[in-house]
């Protein structure tokens, strides 16, 4: 299966107008963003869990990503809440699921060599700092590691944002709104950059906060998958 598996283009998804995908494990629903592969792929997903469904234990061959968007998120690990960020690397195994139901932004197969940190980060609790003085931006550093930088960042309302994305960038729209390219995008919206390209988005009235994930795409991490 192969969805906005074209690295060099810019792609964009609006996901709270996608259907729901079911998986193999019931109770368990995806919105696709991008996929390059049957059902061990190198992707990028909205995942929904209903109320008392979970995934039985498994192993996390190529690494998992994890920013969860409303609910609770469970496994043998801990809870976790709204905003709660979570990198499982390759060859971590766990059975997550949701007592009450949850919504999260998994990304699977995407970490490069010797990324072997796990991270439980509940960002609910950590300081927003401001990026520049002279920059509308404040964020939280999520991850870092050689060019791959994740962060979770708030832009002030009615500001034009402009950055170089030599590496390539996505972005994941939490709160409030944007446009870039002429196209809004809203809570949920997606939007990934190739390699080379330059971000410029301007900000909604109400300002926004965004997911943001940039320099890991020069190349596109992950391996090759059969289309299956």
């Amino acid at each position: 299966m192969q969805v906005n598996a074209d690295f060099s283009q810019r792609v964009r998804a609006h996901a709270a107008d996608a259907e729901w995908i079911t998986s193999p494990t019931t109770g368990v629903e995806r919105r696709l963003l991008d996929r390059l592969g049957g059902e061990v792929a190198r992707a990028t997903s909205i995942v929904r869990y209903a109320p008392g469904s979970s995934f039985p234990e498994h192993v996390h061959e190529g690494g998992e990503e994890i920013l969860v968007l409303d609910g609770v998120l469970s496994d043998e690990h801990g809870n976790y809440g709204p905003g709660t960020y979570l990198r499982n690397p390759p060859g971590t195994r766990h059975s997550p699921g949701s007592a009450l139901g949850c919504m999260i932004l998994v990304k699977l197969w995407q970490f490069i060599p010797y990324d072997d940190a796990p991270v439980r980060l509940d960002t609910a609790a950590q300081e927003w700092f401001a990026e520049d003085d002279q920059f509308p931006i404040k964020a939280v550093h999520l991850f870092k590691h050689r060019a791959e930088s994740v962060n979770l960042e708030r832009w002030a309302a009615g500001q034009e944002i402009v950055r170089a994305a030599p590496g390539g960038l996505e972005l994941l729209v939490i709160e409030g709104s944007l446009v870039e390219d002429g196209e809004e995008f809203v809570p949920l919206s997606w939007l990934r950059l190739p390699p080379g390209a330059t971000l410029r988005a301007g900000v909604g009235p109400a300002g926004c906060t965004v997911w943001v994930k940039s320099g890991h795409l020069d190349p596109p991490a992950g391996l090759h998958f059969s289309e299956a």
